[in-house]
């Protein structure tokens, strides 16, 4: 499934990070539910609290943007671009890049204090999940403990919504690690500890797709 680039990729973080090698499998299974989501037109919908809360965001940020590669758009959006209007048309196509489509779901407030505030604040990612998923997506569920409220109601969701789930964990896994149909359940216990191997998992897992589809 992965090509020598994307290998190396893998290896070079198992270099810097032996401890992670108990997750290369795990990792290469995410790997692969997330290239058929891209592949097949779907989209990636992440959720966490506090310091996952903002690698959700830091996930976002690689997806749907050049991460170590420039993505150049493709040659049709180019000239449609510069048909809709030769000026601007032309300055879009030369720095717009392409991008892979993830939502982060912490980042909609008016959403999220208004269903906080009338219905359960606890059920907000599974309202937004309930509102953008479809069959097709996936849900990555980020939860150092594997046990946060909002992110297990969002998983159900998913299921329901015939979404793959991935959930990026620690500890035990608790209930994340459980469900989810991968977990990269990181060997550490302390929460800034699991979260300090969570960001190369994501950073990879972000470089060998941009690697797929941007090569």
């Amino acid at each position: 499934m992965l090509n020598e680039r994307q290998k190396q990729i893998l290896d070079e973080l198992m270099t810097r990070y032996p401890s992670l090698q108990v997750v290369r499998d795990s990792i290469v299974e995410a790997y692969g539910v997330l290239e058929s989501c891209f592949a097949g037109g779907g989209k990636l919908l992440i959720a966490g609290n506090g310091g996952s809360c903002a690698d959700a965001e830091h996930i976002v940020g690689e997806l749907m943007k050049g991460f170590v590669k420039k993505r150049e758009l493709g040659t049709e959006l180019k000239e449609r671009l510069k048909a809709e209007d030769e000026k601007q048309g032309a300055v879009l196509a030369q720095s717009l890049q392409a991008g892979l489509p993830a939502i982060a779901l912490n980042g909609h407030p008016g959403l999220s204090t208004a269903f906080a505030n009338d219905v359960d604040a606890d059920m907000v990612y599974a309202q937004q999940v309930c509102g953008y998923g479809v069959a097709g997506d996936v849900f990555l569920g980020i939860s150092t403990s594997g046990n946060a409220k909002n992110v297990d109601y969002a998983v159900t969701v998913a299921k329901a919504k015939n979404m793959a789930v991935i959930g990026l964990t620690g500890k035990d896994g608790g209930r994340l690690g459980k469900r989810a149909d991968v977990a990269i359940i990181v060997p550490e216990n302390e929460t800034f500890k699991i979260q300090e191997f969570h960001l190369p998992v994501y950073h990879v897992l972000c470089l060998m797709l941009e690697e797929h589809f941007f090569s």
